[in-house]
């Protein structure tokens, strides 16, 4: 790719050498978000950024669909009380986790967990002191399940499976940077009960195949683990987290599903009369993503010249540019108008530029921001019945204008099927096996150097302290088991002994 005087004119930094130059900048290039708003990791959604947002959402509202969520609207307000529930249930479990016991041995204490150093407060209403604390959601796990009680009587309520997509609020002490770390967070969350673990353990196989059909829409590749015990959430019996594979191999958590057991549902006594007529406890699954796939989008398929938009989420899949000649007698406008009502008619999202502009600043622009499918119309394309395409992945054809509709989903099917390509070569590219560990006068080394950019996996089957070894040794952190394990058992990275058991390790965002 070149990267000569015309890209130092564009000012865009290098994708390849400077990452975290290059993605500030397309973000607000390309007009996804303004950062200007004067309050920390609170970016404001320009109208091309929240119509790519809403698309993804689209397409996560149709999976719910399918599956048979229902969408609710939870108040953003939660009281201060529903906190302290939650704090007291996710010490208590956090406990029981390091002490290796059982939850239900254990008293909830008076200790800070969960969400509380985190949360947006507000205590005056007006000029009145409020006589409860509120704060901003977080998550939505205690405001719901206050509610679960009043709509859960019986087994013929279950399964209950709601979602919604709201805003969540969260005090980010860390540098913030746009969709990836941010303090207000666009949410995607369903929550689901079920009659026992069986039932719960299939709802988080569904939510796994619903990340697939995703996550092929957004032409993604993604790392499915199961997170190491250190790194679940306390209140979760089971978390899997869900990793894009970011440019420079760093790795950007976008999903995650929980499996909560019946955890949650005791301490907030949510119960059902089963066919026996006894009442028993619900398990429950909850499955969130955020702004952060827009993130991953953003990092895996831009390149030096801007976004590249998958065209399932693309705001404008084509765009048609007239070329527009002064005293011209043809009319290639309404020309360009007449082909973007069909395509239009059949589904698909146009944009005609007619912007009286010189040709290369219009097809910087959609460039930029990674338009899929350009199509030209100028007085010769006319006269042949064509339209000049030019596909943001590479390549330049004329179309026949007459079957302008299947040529141009064809078009649009092939960027996919290349994005999806070269993503998935990325993956194969930057994952490779961790170098041996060996123990020479009680010390442990490496046999090899960790490289920066990597994801390493290794067969594994040991201790909590042969992770920690690893972790320090390398400066990886555990992603956890692969859902995808070995074919044929494998010798332990630490121990030696045999499993099928494949862990994955990388830095992380």
């Amino acid at each position: 790719m070149s990267k000569g005087p015309a890209k130092a004119k564009r000012g865009i930094p290098s994708k390849v050498e400077n990452f975290s130059d290059w993605y500030p900048f397309i973000v607000e290039a390309s007009d996804l978000v303004d950062k200007r708003y004067p309050i920390k990791g609170m970016d404001v959604w320009r109208p091309y950024g929240w119509k790519t947002m809403r698309l993804i959402d689209s397409l996560t509202h149709s999976e719910m669909e399918r599956t048979e969520h229902e969408e609710v609207n939870f108040p953003l307000l939660i009281p201060e009380n529903l906190l302290e529930k939650e704090n007291a249930l996710v010490s208590r479990l956090k406990r029981a986790r390091e002490n290796g016991i059982d939850p239900d041995e254990l008293r909830d204490e008076e200790e800070e967990g969960g969400f509380k150093k985190e949360v947006y407060w507000v205590k005056h209403a007006g000029e009145n002191d409020l006589d409860i604390p509120m704060f901003l959601r977080p998550t939505s796990e205690t405001a719901m399940y206050t509610m679960f009680p009043l709509w859960i009587r019986s087994h013929k309520d279950l399964p209950l499976k709601i979602y919604q997509m709201v805003n969540t609020f969260r005090y980010e002490t860390k540098q913030t940077r746009s969709f990836i770390r941010v303090r207000e967070i666009h949410f995607f969350e369903a929550h689901t009960a079920h009659a026992d673990e069986e039932c719960a353990s299939r709802q988080i196989a569904e939510d796994l195949e619903i990340v697939d059909n995703l996550m092929d829409k957004l032409c993604l590749p993604i790392i499915k683990a199961k997170r190491p015990v250190w790194d679940t959430f306390p209140g979760a019996y089971y978390t899997i987290g869900i990793d894009a594979v970011m440019p420079n191999g760093r790795t950007l958590q976008v999903a995650s599903c929980h499996h909560y057991r019946d955890q949650w549902a005791k301490a907030f006594d949510i119960t059902y009369e089963n066919l026996d007529a006894q009442q028993q406890h619900v398990h429950q699954t909850t499955y969130g993503m955020s702004e952060r796939l827009l993130g991953a989008i953003v990092g895996m398929h831009g390149d030096d010249n801007g976004l590249i938009m998958p065209p399932a989420i693309a705001p404008f899949q084509i765009v048609i540019c007239p070329m527009i000649r002064k005293n011209s007698e043809v009319d290639t406008i309404a020309e360009s108008n007449r082909i973007a009502g069909i395509l239009r008619a059949a589904g698909l999202r146009v944009k005609v530029d007619a912007r009286d502009l010189h040709a290369g600043q219009k097809y910087y622009d959609w460039e930029i921001k990674g338009v899929p499918l350009r199509l030209d119309i100028g007085p010769r394309d006319m006269a042949q019945g064509t339209a000049y395409a030019a596909l943001r992945t590479g390549g330049k054809e004329p179309l026949e204008v007459s079957n302008i509709v299947e040529i141009c989903r064809q078009k649009l099917d092939e960027i996919s099927e290349e994005l999806r390509r070269r993503s998935q070569a990325h993956m194969t590219d930057v994952m490779i096996e961790l170098p041996k560990f060996f123990e020479q006068n009680g010390t442990w080394n490496i046999d090899g150097e960790v490289e920066d950019g990597k994801i390493y996996e290794i067969a594994f089957d040991g201790t909590d302290a042969d992770a920690e070894i690893i972790e320090k040794h390398t400066g990886l952190t555990f992603l956890g088991d692969s859902t995808e394990e070995y074919e044929t058992e494998k010798p332990c990275h630490m121990s030696g002994k045999m499993t099928k058991r494949r862990v994955i390790l990388a830095k992380t965002y």
